[in-house]
């Protein structure tokens, strides 16, 4: 039971290493003590029974002893430790400074200090770069940049005029009189822009949808048939309808639909269907024309229930349709009276002969 420690089983294999090897054992004398302290580490803390250490050759009681024996490096020196203690520190005011005993908090000691003159404003500074090559588009044509920006020019006048007709009516209703137009003008005026705005987006995402088409003709990216002509298609068969729709309905379909054409030009770009920079150009354009929906949405909403709704074209296609059928019946009240008459006359005419 005894010689069942880790102890004992250690100095039982060092001495089976021993008995294999005599002669280097022996003779040599050259046996590293480092692998001999490693094998006898566990005899500093475990003493083992001095039955099991008189059966230790000489070399290796040797290196026990010296193992157990030498002074640890980590023992403390108390003298030198006085000593310090007992010295007095001098003062030296002239080399202290604000920044001779600190460091930077989230560094560490002995690291150089961060630069003392950090721009803090250098990330807002990159984002507005940022928008600025952006909105530079210098990559794109200048032609095809001037003549976009003119293109999306009276869409942003009609949604910036229907705002203001909305105030007109706000600020009569609330003071009785108009600033510069009537309330009954900027009604009317308001009627005008609405259809004006619709039909010329319907046109503007017709037109997004035929570039594509020439795109096609002209084999840019190669040729891709039916795929790349249906974008063409789709894109007035969206656009067109709206013209029959009510003002709110026409202009969200439309804000949609910019949206996903967007979409769709952006995807070709990336697979190589259109110029590199053309889904950056588009994103200027869809932008101004999404912004400008939104504004014209907000002023019509301002004044839904002040101003009278005006006729779509259904309702003037119904309304004609109405009239017709009235019409028609009135015409036919008419003939039957005339028969009925005619009638009455042949009869009167039969007696008077009689």
């Amino acid at each position: 039971m005894m010689l069942r420690t880790g102890a004992s089983r250690a100095m039982f294999r060092s001495l089976k290493a021993s008995t294999v090897h005599p002669v280097r054992t022996s003779l040599s004398g050259s046996t590293s003590p480092v692998q001999w302290t490693s094998k006898l580490c566990s005899l500093s803390k475990k003493r083992p029974q001095p039955h099991i250490i008189n059966q230790l050759t000489p070399i290796q009681a040797a290196v026990f002893q010296r193992t157990v024996t030498s002074t640890p490096w980590d023992k403390i020196d108390k003298k030198h430790e006085e000593k310090i203690a007992n010295q007095k520190i001098e003062p030296t005011p002239e080399t202290v400074s604000a920044t001779s005993s600190i460091h930077p908090v989230l560094g560490e000691v002995a690291t150089p200090e961060a630069e003392k003159d950090v721009d803090m404003m250098a990330g807002i500074k990159h984002d507005i770069n940022t928008i600025k090559e952006t909105f530079s588009l210098a990559d794109v044509p200048r032609q095809a940049y001037t003549i976009g920006l003119a293109g999306v020019l009276p869409y942003l006048a009609t949604s910036l005029s229907t705002v203001y007709c909305a105030w007109e009516i706000n600020h009569a209703t609330a003071t009785g009189l108009g600033s510069i137009l009537s309330p009954k003008t900027a009604e009317a005026l308001l009627h005008v822009l609405e259809p004006l705005q619709i039909g010329y987006g319907a046109v503007i995402i017709s037109f997004l949808g035929a570039i594509h088409w020439g795109l096609e003709w002209a084999g840019y990216g190669g040729y891709q048939g039916y795929k790349r002509y249906a974008i063409g298609v789709v894109a007035p068969a969206v656009a067109w309808p709206t013209i029959l729709m009510p003002v709110e309905h026409a202009l969200v379909t439309q804000f949609l639909a910019f949206t996903a054409l967007y979409y769709v030009d952006t995807r070709a770009t990336y697979i190589g269907w259109t110029p590199p920079w053309y889904n950056t150009y588009r994103f200027i354009l869809t932008f101004i024309v999404g912004a400008s929906i939104v504004v014209s949405l907000i002023g019509r909403g301002e004044v839904a229930n002040r101003v009278g709704k005006v006729p779509s074209t259904v309702d003037r296609l119904v309304a004609f349709k109405d009239s017709a059928q009235e019409t028609l019946a009135q015409e036919e009240e008419a003939i039957r009276a005339q028969k009925v008459k005619e009638d009455e006359g042949e009869e009167e005419n039969s007696s008077d002969k009689e």
